[in-house]
């Protein structure tokens, strides 16, 4: 009784994601569910349980007791569980629940303390703001040299 009580809440609630309302539901992969293979999906998925894959989609979010062991390329990446592969997104959130093995291309990240990451977090393209006062180095040394050559 109870599963089915919980079927026909999932498909009203999908039902009524599509109406006006607009608030999407997600995916979800539970607890003791393993998957092997991609997920593909252009909205919310949120994983429970072991994904043995990769997985595409606008937003992710890796539960305490989650598990992805493939590549991620989302828009959102909200990691509270493990993730062991690459990830290329455009936001980054690690909890400091997480456990992050493996590369990671982000445009923003936050990273609470205690969480472990073990690999590379890089920037995608975009210049550091931290850099972006600084004068060029190359710059400054020919200043110098011709500064120094005047004066001798």
């Amino acid at each position: 009784m109870k599963k089915i009580k919980r079927l026909l809440y999932l498909k009203l609630a999908r039902r009524l994601s599509r109406s006006s309302t607009g608030a999407p539901v997600p995916s979800i992969v539970s607890e003791n569910t393993k998957i092997q293979g991609d997920i593909i999906s252009d909205g919310i998925v949120h994983i429970d349980g072991h994904v043995e894959g990769d997985i595409s989609c606008d937003e992710l979010v890796i539960g305490v007791k989650g598990a992805v062991l493939g590549s991620v390329n989302a828009n959102n990446l909200q990691l509270y569980g493990m993730l062991n592969g690459k990830a290329a997104v455009d936001n980054l959130f690690i909890a400091k629940t997480a456990k992050l093995i493996g590369d990671a291309t982000h445009n923003t990240i936050a990273i609470e303390p205690g969480a472990y990451v073990d690999g590379r977090c890089m920037r995608n393209g975009a210049p550091i703001p931290a850099e972006q006062g600084k004068p060029d180095l190359m710059l400054v040394d020919a200043r110098r040299s011709k500064k120094a050559a005047n004066n001798e």
